[in-house]
């Protein structure tokens, strides 16, 4: 059977990169798209997995954004224009969850921020299967004018990489190691402001800081800013201390035992509260607080593989749902 990956960020790729492993070794022919994205073709290079890419991410404005995307459905249409896929898969693609709708393909979302209303908007009324940790309350997605299939599971979409995870690169930033994560201000969701670069700043009186910038990459003093890739994943296991607003790295380094700091500024995340619930090591903190709780957390790892295990990995769930769709689909 012919699979459909859209990958529109950084997490997109890892977690198509994970889906379409699991596929591939069952027998299904898989093709991985994205597009144009600070984060998604240096990622797609260093997983050594071959991406089409298609169109780009424009956030100047939302003229620019609705006809980007009005420009990749088109293109996506001309892709699969003599042989379609059977099965499309996203994180959330408006792009691909429009296309897969109006070609009659079965479309399997996975969702894990439930503050993404247009997103939401777009893509869960169009789904026939919506795969979402269990951290997620039900009624939040059926707010969504939701009429596919809603399946949860017992974990957080990051378990689909980090699970037997080891690092592909050694980082020498020194020591203590403080990682810092810029705010992703041009997402839609995007309501807040804050200064991550000046929380950074502050941290340097703890230890090294590296700051993983979103678009600019110039040089700051005081600051480690990487001019080139960064695998968040290994760097997170290497660090003594996360520090964001609750996004992709602070799940993987909590999930390989690194303590993360949440600042507070994003509506309720009911994954990285269940994460922390569980016994990983995920702090919250409003702005003002962050520089105390970094010097308290700072350098104390835990031992979480006990806990890693027992988390359910999507990337099953998202197999089990395509073999279903064979069984009762004729292709």
């Amino acid at each position: 059977m012919k699979v459909w990956y859209d990958a529109c960020t950084g997490k997109h790729v890892r977690y198509g990169v994970a889906i379409a492993k699991r596929l591939r070794s069952l027998g299904h022919e898989v093709t991985l798209t994205t597009r144009r994205h600070p984060d998604t073709l240096p990622l797609a290079e260093f997983l050594k997995e071959n991406f089409i890419v298609v169109g780009r991410y424009n956030p100047k404005s939302l003229l620019t954004r609705l006809k980007e995307s009005m420009r990749r459905q088109l293109l996506f249409c001309k892709i699969f224009e003599k042989s379609a896929p059977n099965v499309a898969i996203s994180h959330g693609s408006v792009d691909q969850c429009r296309v897969a709708f109006g070609l009659g393909i079965p479309i399997i979302s996975t969702v894990d921020t439930p503050y993404a209303d247009a997103v939401h908007r777009l893509t869960l009324p169009l789904s026939d299967y919506i795969v979402a940790s269990k951290a997620i309350p039900r009624k939040i997605l059926q707010a969504f004018n939701v009429r596919g299939e809603i399946i949860g599971f017992d974990g957080v979409d990051e378990v689909a990489w980090i699970r037997d995870f080891e690092p592909k690169i050694l980082y020498d930033f020194g020591k203590p190691l403080i990682v810092v994560r810029e705010f992703e201000a041009r997402a839609i969701y995007s309501k807040k402001r804050i200064d991550m670069f000046a929380l950074a700043k502050k941290l340097t009186k703890l230890g090294n800081v590296v700051f993983l910038s979103r678009y600019q990459r110039r040089t700051i003093k005081g600051l480690i800013i990487p001019k080139k890739f960064i695998d968040s994943a290994s760097l997170a296991t290497q660090a003594d201390l996360s520090v964001g607003v609750g996004g992709t790295i602070t799940r993987e380094a909590a999930l390989q035992g690194t303590p993360a700091i949440i600042v507070e500024i994003l509506p309720t995340q009911h994954v990285n509260e269940y994460l922390a619930k569980k016994g990983f090591p995920i702090f919250k903190t409003k702005p003002p607080s962050v520089l105390k709780l970094a010097e308290k957390l700072l350098g104390e790892k835990h031992n979480v593989k006990h806990l890693l295990a027992e988390l359910e990995n999507p990337v099953d769930v998202i197999a089990d749902i395509t073999e279903k769709i064979v069984k009762t689909k004729d292709f």
